[in-house]
């Protein structure tokens, strides 16, 4: 009996030491965003005097003048953020689930070779791409737009979600596609009557991430973009940062804040999607 009544009580003392550590590690990852949305509420003369999270002297004077601080309307910046993501997600779901239909379902010359150097592509860091990117796009007169930020999309470039759509597509059964011919379907009215519907997990999976990775990436963007109107979301916040030392903190502390509501409540809306779409394309052998 008292063999099991240990055994008994170590259970919960586990959960709990367990739930502890988990709490901890998780207060320490947060730290340093609870922290900056802190500082947005902070005078200038706070924000570096204490490592607290709590203002002594709370202010909403940051949001304001970091809304119109850059000389433009904060408002300018989410449009164009918004405009080159929601191009980008379109551009990928439409490109990219034409190209895994084509790998998982059709038939052609030299098909494995292509799958397989369309696989390498995703082993190729930005920093090898960028420079006959920035060639070309210079050539098309295409620089200083939010042409090369979109239109690669609608190429299908991101061999990454080719990949995961070719897995989803391969779990689909073929005599969906046997039953589509006999009623008279061609390969384009099989792709769009029956294996685009179904591919609705592995759509939203790539409409996510396309949309989160977009939005936060700042190197392309800098590269390509130059006039401050045409700015994104991470570019405008760089803009608060001046090397002479007179960093404008506050403000950009606040507007990183509401940077982040478009992303987060993105993932909120559709984290439940997230997991159905990796447990049903990703792991698929």
């Amino acid at each position: 009996m008292s063999t099991i009544s240990v055994v008994g009580r170590r259970g919960p003392v586990r959960g709990a030491v367990t739930h502890v550590l988990l709490i901890a590690g998780a207060l320490v990852m947060l730290y340093p965003l609870l922290w900056m949305v802190s500082g947005a509420f902070k005078p200038a003369d706070e924000i570096f005097a204490s490592a607290g999270l709590l203002p002594e002297s709370f202010t909403l004077s940051n949001f304001i003048d970091g809304w119109t601080g850059l000389g433009i309307g904060f408002g300018r910046f989410f449009l164009n953020s918004f405009t080159i993501s929601a191009l980008a997600v379109v551009g990928n779901v439409l490109s990219c689930s034409m190209a895994a239909y084509a790998f998982a379902r059709l038939s052609f010359r030299f098909k494995r070779a292509w799958f397989a150097i369309m696989l390498v592509t995703i082993m190729l860091p930005i920093h090898v791409l960028i420079v006959p990117q920035y060639v070309l796009f210079h050539n098309l007169k295409w620089i200083n737009t939010i042409l090369p930020l979109t239109i690669p999309h609608f190429l299908a470039v991101d061999a990454f979600f080719i990949f995961l759509m070719v897995q989803f597509i391969r779990g689909l059964p073929r005599e969906l596609d046997d039953a589509a011919r006999i009623d008279g379907c061609g390969p384009v009215q099989i792709y769009l009557r029956i294996v685009l519907p179904l591919m609705t997990p592995a759509l939203i999976t790539t409409a996510i991430f396309t949309f989160i990775w977009t939005w936060d990436n700042f190197f392309n963007q800098i590269v390509f973009i130059s006039d401050v109107e045409k700015f994104t979301v991470p570019l405008a916040l760089r803009a608060f940062l001046d090397s002479s030392g007179e960093s404008s903190w506050g403000p950009m502390f606040a507007m990183a804040t509401l940077s982040l509501v478009p992303v987060v409540t993105f993932f909120l809306v559709f984290q439940k999607r997230i997991t159905e779409g990796i447990s049903t394309t990703g792991l698929k052998g």
